[in-house]
């Protein structure tokens, strides 16, 4: 009777403590697995600045620990405020669909573009990869405040030499236009070609005197005036006047 009662609790306590290693194995079955992240900025860029219009890359180094098959599925981000943790923006997802091996040390790039007003922003970065049943797990690579900068400027920069001139090529060909719309133009002369034609005028033209002017334009007072005025001149006595006044010139002298 005794040696029963001891098998009895033999497989009573058996039991107890197979349904304990059952109840202890099947949280690892579903545990996250283990993939260590991190990601750093380039040599250029040892202080972490995230320039304003420019592609920022990130190196993301990614080790799977789990002893399982996992696959890396993206990698993406987002900014928050640095005090208050309030999103303000995603950043681009990147899509990989790449295999982790178990034990292998891989490099993973992300880029992103920012477009901030300058100052101190939080930056998350993550990484998200899932098992052969569809389970999807996400692992933190980076989170930690970066400056926002804005692009040094050159005199040497091809791209804003090439923008300006764009710009000056632009404004020049309107600047153009509306002056040949809006500004009046002069009216060309052309060319003087030997002797000007002088239009003959209306009726009869009398010259009078030796300055040969034509006496239609002069008012009648001021022609008879002048007609008084004037006796007969010299060119106008007849060759028996002439011979006149020479005959009384020799009388006289005898």
């Amino acid at each position: 009777m005794r040696f029963n009662a001891l098998l009895s609790i033999a497989a009573l306590v058996l039991s107890v403590v197979s349904s304990r290693a059952e109840d202890t194995a099947e949280p690892n079955v579903t545990a996250e697995p283990d993939v260590a992240v991190t990601a750093t900025f380039a040599e250029a860029n040892p202080f972490g600045h995230v320039v304003n219009g420019e592609r920022n890359t990130l190196s993301l180094s990614v080790e799977n620990k789990s002893g399982r098959n996992i696959t890396l599925v993206n990698v993406a981000g987002s900014v928050h405020h640095p005090e208050t943790h309030r999103l303000i923006k995603n950043l681009t997802t990147t899509k990989y669909g790449v295999p982790l091996m178990d034990g292998i040390k891989i490099q993973v790039p992300y880029a992103f573009y920012s477009e901030f007003k300058p100052g101190d922003l939080r930056l998350n970065v993550w990484l998200e990869h899932s098992l052969d049943d569809g389970s999807k797990y996400r692992v933190p690579a980076y989170d930690s405040v970066v400056t926002i900068v804005e692009p040094e400027i050159s005199i040497f920069d091809f791209k804003l030499i090439s923008t300006y001139l764009m710009v000056a090529a632009i404004f020049g060909g309107l600047s153009y236009l509306a002056y040949l719309n809006f500004v009046p133009q002069k009216k060309s002369r052309g060319k003087k070609t030997g002797a000007q034609s002088v239009s003959a005028p209306v009726g009869t033209v009398t010259a009078s005197g030796a300055g040969g002017y034509q006496e239609e334009w002069i008012p009648e007072h001021h022609l008879k005036k002048a007609k008084k005025a004037s006796g007969p001149s010299g060119d106008e006595l007849s060759g028996s006047e002439l011979s006149g006044t020479e005959t009384r010139r020799r009388k006289g002298r005898k």
